[in-house]
């Protein structure tokens, strides 16, 4: 058993804890869960997390329930199949698949998961940002997983359904990320869901405007069946040897204006540096890499999650993490065993 402290962040370190777990057979006690937090402890998207490793590994837990801030998670055997997962409000599918990703790739046969809740969550990947890119970044590594998105579901209505293929992945390869090639094309969806489709022409007006972008690059998508009232906006930028994808999501009291504003902010940021992977995806990339025994990327900015992310990956495999600022807005992060 290993000894965590999860006051040093939020609930990815508890996940990134799951998929580890299941993966080395090394059972753990977290304590101070999100003790940081407005609302420290445990969550109902937390505690589906939870349940779903705990279902495909046959573990044994101690202490889920929900505002609890001590677990101890004890993993069995993962076992291959079709599995089902709901959150019971919009808390994120995506988060879910990521924790057992990892585990169901190792086994020997392949596994269907459907999972509801959530789908474009502030605080958590989008649908499209695996489906576009973290996924495609995995298949580099040796990982064959694909995401179809049935239905969207919004905070906080939820009522989301995604459906993720897992593939036997074998052994996986060292891979390095430091080159994202031409630019190709960029483009803005903006999602809307019971809502007026002034907000999303708003928002997109502000992208065009921002990012240069031309009306055949911009596109509103009215959500059906709406199943409570929402609004994300998308950007997608492609290079040759990469697609990067941003999200802003729309919040009660907050100008469209301002939410597209937040979002060409993030993805100039991401277009004027000298790196191949966005902020998000740099934080997901250190559990693969270590589980293949390393590899490397550029990236925007070494974040406080990924730091977190790092020490918790080194207390269950043997790596070293290590990070160096390259420019003002470029940094390379090496896994090396």
């Amino acid at each position: 058993m290993i000894e965590l402290d999860g006051q040093a962040g939020g609930g990815q370190l508890l996940r990134t804890a799951l998929s580890l777990s299941l993966c080395t057979g090394i059972g753990f006690t977290m304590q101070h869960i999100r003790a940081k937090r407005p609302r420290p402890g445990l969550l109902r998207q937390h505690l589906t997390a939870v349940g779903a490793a705990a279902t495909v590994g046959q573990a044994r837990v101690d202490g889920a329930e929900l505002g609890a801030t001590t677990l101890r998670f004890e993993p069995g055997s993962v076992v291959a199949g079709e599995y089902r997962f709901a959150t019971g409000t919009a808390g994120s599918t995506t988060l879910v698949l990521q924790t057992v990703l990892p585990a169901l790739w190792r086994c020997d046969a392949p596994s269907r998961l459907r999972l509801e809740g959530g789908t474009h969550n502030p605080m958590a990947p989008s649908a499209d940002f695996l489906a576009d890119t973290y996924l495609p970044a995995l298949r580099h590594i040796g990982v064959d997983a694909a995401l179809t998105l049935e239905k969207h579901g919004f905070y906080p209505a939820g009522g989301g359904v995604v459906h993720a293929t897992v593939e036997p992945a074998g052994s996986l390869r060292q891979c390095t990320f430091d080159a994202r090639g031409e630019l190709l094309s960029i483009e803005a969806v903006a999602l809307m869901s019971a809502l007026s489709g002034s907000i999303g022409r708003r928002e997109l007006a502000v992208l065009g405007e921002r990012l240069g972008l031309p009306e055949a690059a911009m596109r509103l998508q009215r959500v059906q069946p709406a199943i409570g009232p929402g609004n994300t906006v998308l950007v997608r930028v492609r290079h040759a040897g990469h697609v990067e994808t941003f999200a802003g999501h729309g919040e009660r009291g907050v100008m469209a204006e301002q939410i597209a504003e937040r979002l060409a902010n993030e993805v100039r940021e991401y277009l004027d540096a000298d790196a191949h992977v966005g902020e998000h995806l740099a934080d997901q990339l250190l559990l693969p890499m270590a589980l293949a025994g390393g590899g490397a990327f550029t990236t925007t900015t070494v974040s406080d999650h990924l730091r977190s992310n790092a020490a918790l990956i080194e207390k269950f495999l043997p790596v070293e993490i290590a990070w160096q600022q390259q420019a003002a807005h470029s940094w390379r992060v090496t896994v090396s065993p």
